[in-house]
């Protein structure tokens, strides 16, 4: 990644209608305020769990950090981490995951949400839990051209 890129360019393919199996994947977690779903202090809070991951020497890999919205307040955020990181929420995520990756402006959301939840029923998987990957900032989206969100979501 150069000085000129704050998120490196996303590769959609290892991603879209993929199946994982995580057991004890680690990240860490903390709050985004949100009015009517819209972060409000995201980069903030990336940046400080940033700074805490870099001092602690450790890895984010494939820069993943999954939104779950909680409320129209609040979103959780988990960054992956590849070892314990001190002074964070440290959290595990066990399960299997199905992953599909969208294109295109945030207010598709509801559509790209209907639509993920269709293609579960087609596999035959129940959504248990949805998380929202948004792979590069918004500044960088325009820069690639390409503004990719990864639905993964905890099936069963």
């Amino acid at each position: 990644m150069n000085k000129e890129e704050c998120c490196p360019r996303f590769n959609p393919g290892p991603w879209n209608g993929k199946t994982f199996s995580w057991k004890n994947k680690r990240f860490i977690k903390d709050k985004v305020f949100t009015i009517f779903h819209m972060p409000v202090n995201f980069g903030t809070v990336i940046r400080k769990l940033m700074k805490k991951i870099e001092s602690a020497k450790a890895k984010t890999p494939d820069w993943m950090g999954l939104s779950d919205h909680t409320s129209k307040w609040n979103m959780d955020i988990y960054v992956a981490v590849d070892k314990e990181i001190p002074d964070a929420e440290n959290v595990t995520l066990s399960g299997k995951f199905l992953s599909k990756v969208y294109e295109g402006p945030f207010k598709d959301t509801g559509k790209w949400c209907k639509d993920f939840e269709e293609y579960a029923k087609r596999k035959k998987l129940t959504v248990k839990k949805m998380y929202m990957w948004y792979t590069t900032c918004p500044k960088c989206a325009k820069k690639y051209g390409k503004n990719y969100v990864v639905i993964l979501a905890e099936t069963g």
